[in-house]
């Protein structure tokens, strides 16, 4: 298991917790149907009870990623979060010096990260790249398809 701190929201933190319990819900399901397919006969030809086995393994498996996210979860204080310098939780607004488009994201742990809802993973190599640097630095990632150069434009909660 990773002991990597996973850094997250009050907010971040309580939705891993309800998946968890959703997660944890599920067992008695999967058990029950586990029983009736073994109720059916012959295991060695049974592909609903495989089928049910093999749910059940990826649910555990959910939930054992799920409990050492929160057992490594450490909740940011968003009262101490300033626009100085970037930092987990700020909202950044950047411009890509080569195609001059501008883009806005709020630096996230990997467990909240959404591309679509403009949340960037502080780990990835434009979240990386980020971190630590202010309004008007220019800063260049290295992403799979080359290096990318971007002017900081703003920084806020």
């Amino acid at each position: 298991m990773s002991t990597n701190i996973n850094y997250i929201t009050q907010e971040g933190l309580k939705k891993l917790r309800e998946e968890l319990a959703q997660l944890f819900a599920q067992r008695p399901v999967i058990s029950r149907q586990i029983a009736d397919a073994r109720d059916k006969g012959d295991l060695s030809e049974n592909a609903e009870y495989d089928a049910a086995k093999d749910a059940q393994g990826l649910l555990e498996l959910k939930i054992s990623k799920l409990e050492s996210l929160i057992a490594n979860a450490k909740v940011i204080d968003e009262s101490k979060i300033n626009t100085n310098e970037v930092q987990m939780l700020n909202k950044v607004k950047i411009k890509n010096l080569h195609t001059n488009s501008v883009a806005e994201y709020t630096l996230v742990g990997e467990s909240e990260a959404n591309f679509k809802e403009g949340k960037l993973a502080a780990t990835t190599p434009i979240g990386k790249a980020l971190i630590g640097h202010r309004k008007g630095d220019i800063v260049e990632a290295t992403v799979p398809s080359g290096i990318i150069r971007f002017e900081i434009l703003d920084i806020s909660i």
